[in-house]
């Protein structure tokens, strides 16, 4: 017999559906999360997203403007005066740290080792956080358990700018879901770093921390040796952004150059304190996340209307460290200006290029590490010495990479 033919199939007509979004999802927009229209089951947006300005957030206002902190504010009038007697302030910064790690308790056990309670005043002065304190649970639950918990025993105050995670807002809106993010962004950062009165957080429970009240989510610290302004780089997952025409608007900017014209005026008043910048996401990066060129202009924009440019620059982010030097023309001087990324203090690490000191554009990458640690950072009237040192899994400590001073007199590292 013959073999069967087979029927051709039957032509069907595709299923009618509503109107096709233009993009797979409907997240590829222009309208910040906190408007959007929630989808159930689904919620406003992705966690992450490269699309950069399509994930960005207005920055909350400030608890009080100018965003300005004093030491005393942090440490005491009597920490203050420890600080200025040994003549020097040194303060530790680290980045990236998040969720119940045990790195994360065991770079802190490393760093409070460098405290001796016999000599405060060259103790280090507070512990600066880079910025992702919180990975996907910014709860009162989620900071006990990887904020107060792994710190518990640092005996340093901390002070922080927030991260790209610590903004997000995840899952707080899908029916039938546990709550594990925040309604608005960063509201658990503020709750936690920017309290309207110095004190412990309700998220800390019966772990004693006294946390301040920051001026808000970016700030100037005005230290005894030192300047650091600190900037508030968004949510997206790379690049950065301090400023935008559309949802963060440019007061952040305004601001910076403001507040960089009165330390440049401050300056030539004497005496010549060092200026720090401080920012989540890198400028440089040569591994683990993109660096930001748009966010560098802005600073770079800021710094030239100012007449001043940094000393350093401290970012974290990268999973990693990495160390940079730019060679930049400014005023005269031919200005070298570290900028490190310290984004390896608990959180998984991310692969990093090997640097090999080749000059990209204007800087050269020096340094980097596949690996954990944190900085120390030493400032005097004279220079800023900057050292970072890795952390094993076992809590084994050692320097890695060279000791970086920078000569504030000629702005030029020279030998440690």
């Amino acid at each position: 017999m013959p073999p069967k033919k087979t029927p051709p199939p039957k032509k069907t007509a595709p299923p009618k559906v509503s109107e096709p979004l233009r993009f797979a999802h409907p997240f590829f927009t222009t309208v910040p999360k906190s408007k959007r229209k929630a989808i159930p089951g689904v919620g406003k947006g992705l966690a992450e997203y490269p699309a950069t300005a399509l994930l960005l957030e207005p920055i909350p206002a400030l608890n009080r403007n100018p965003p300005t902190m004093t030491l005393d504010e942090i440490i005491g009038t009597p920490g203050v005066k420890q600080v200025q007697a040994a003549g020097s302030i040194t303060f530790h910064a680290v980045g990236d740290t998040g969720s119940p790690d045990t790195m994360t308790e065991v770079i802190s056990g490393a760093m409070a080792a460098d405290y001796d309670i016999a000599n405060p005043g060259s103790s280090p002065a507070f512990l600066f956080h880079l910025g992702d304190v919180i990975y996907y649970d910014n709860t009162d639950k989620g900071y006990l358990a990887q904020f107060y918990t792994p710190y518990k025993h640092y005996p340093g105050k901390i002070i922080a700018i927030p991260g790209n995670h610590d903004g997000e807002m995840v899952k707080y809106d899908q029916p039938g879901q546990p709550s594990v993010g925040q309604s608005t962004t960063l509201a658990a950062f503020q709750e936690n770093f920017c309290q309207a009165v110095t004190g412990v957080p309700p998220a800390a429970t019966t772990i004693y921390r006294e946390m301040i009240a920051q001026p808000g989510v970016y700030w100037y610290l005005n230290a005894p040796f030192v300047d650091v302004v600190s900037l508030y780089s968004n949510v997206a997952d790379g690049p950065g952004y301090i400023s935008d025409s559309n949802v963060i608007g440019t007061d952040q900017k305004t601001w910076l150059t403001a507040t960089l014209t009165a330390v440049a005026a401050q300056r030539k008043k004497g005496p010549r304190k060092a200026l720090i910048v401080a920012v989540h996401h890198p400028p440089f990066s040569g591994g683990g996340h993109s660096p930001s060129p748009a966010m560098l202009k802005d600073i770079d924009d800021s710094c030239t209307k100012a007449g001043i440019m940094p000393d350093a620059v401290i970012s974290g982010h990268s999973h990693n460290y990495q160390r940079f030097t730019r060679y930049y023309p400014f005023s005269g001087v031919n200005m070298q200006i570290p900028y490190y990324v310290v984004g390896c203090s608990g959180h998984g690490i991310q692969n990093v290029a090997h640097a090999d000191g080749a000059k990209i554009d204007d800087h050269t990458f020096d340094s980097s590490l596949y690996g954990y640690g944190y900085l120390t950072i030493t400032v005097d009237p004279g220079k800023i010495t900057l050292k970072f040192t890795e952390v094993l899994k076992d809590g084994t400590k050692q320097p890695y990479d060279k000791t970086v001073v920078v000569d504030l007199a000629t702005s030029q590292i020279v030998p440690a």
